[in-house]
């Protein structure tokens, strides 16, 4: 995303796209919905901690770690094959996501060398930073030609700069637009795609969109699969009107289908069945 222009907030600026204040009201809808289940009064803490798990399987799922919940919720161990370490990536983030809330909008680089570090677990010397011309990038979903290192460098800050400054735009906007510009930046040489939608969620729980991290967004990304991700993510890339108002629109609807579920988990709760 270029952060140049006439408009001196350009997140603003993507909020007026044609279809994009449909989205932003159908995600607020179905966000209230769930807050206003009446087992969110009695029970909240339950519903965070599912939607947590919810949301680290799905973002899982997205980077190659197809794994049933139980199977999930019954693992202790995921140092095994690399399905096991992209799982224990995906639940460690989800974990720290939380603890990093106050420190984003006035550091947000700190913050993804923070979740890249989490989500690597490794003592690289590349992990934490972002990569150098010629190092390796392993993230097999996207396979969108990758920005030069002085790219990488120069949007990043570009997108520091917005957040630190911070936007009239709508919360989904701003997240959708981290979201993106990770994903096609790719800075850091691996788990690129996990730490995105980590700062996806981070933007949604800060931004007071979803405090109590009730909504995974992480879940509706899976849910409508990673072709229809993909092709969204070209959208962003694109640069176009019609390109990003597709892919805050499709980020809009993983936010509801992660209500959704967790409406679901509500309703389970309710009857005495989970």
């Amino acid at each position: 995303m270029s952060t140049t222009g006439a408009t001196a907030d350009p997140l603003a600026a993507l909020g007026e796209l044609p279809g994009v204040a449909e989205s932003v009201e159908s995600v607020r809808k179905a966000v209230d919905r769930v807050y206003g289940h009446r087992i969110m009064r009695r029970r909240s803490n339950e519903i965070t901690s599912e939607a947590a798990l919810r949301g680290a399987r799905g973002s899982a799922v997205l980077s190659g770690a197809d794994w049933v919940l139980e199977e999930v919720r019954r693992r202790t161990d995921f140092r095994g094959d690399d399905e096991a370490r992209v799982m224990g990536a995906a639940l460690r983030l989800t974990a720290e996501a939380g603890q990093l809330l106050s420190i984003w909008r006035q550091s947000p680089l700190r913050v993804l060398a923070r979740l890249h570090l989490v989500a690597a677990a490794d003592d690289n010397a590349r992990v934490g930073r972002p990569r150098q011309d010629g190092e390796p990038v392993d993230e097999p979903l996207v396979e969108l030609p990758l920005p030069d290192a002085a790219e990488v460098s120069g949007r990043l800050e570009g997108l520091a700069e917005l957040i630190i400054a911070g936007s009239s735009a709508p919360a989904l906007v701003t997240a959708a637009v981290v979201h993106g510009e990770l994903l096609a930046l790719r800075p850091f040489g691996s788990h690129n795609g996990l730490v995105a939608r980590a700062a996806e969620r981070i933007v949604l729980v800060g931004s007071g969109l979803d405090p109590k991290s009730v909504c995974p967004a992480e879940v509706g990304h899976a849910e409508l699969g990673r072709a229809a991700y993909v092709a969204a993510l070209e959208g962003y890339v694109s640069g176009t009107p019609e390109g990003m108002a597709a892919w805050i629109a499709h980020c809009g609807r993983a936010v509801e289908l992660g209500a959704r579920e967790s409406t679901a988990v509500c309703e389970a709760l309710q009857r005495g069945a989970a």
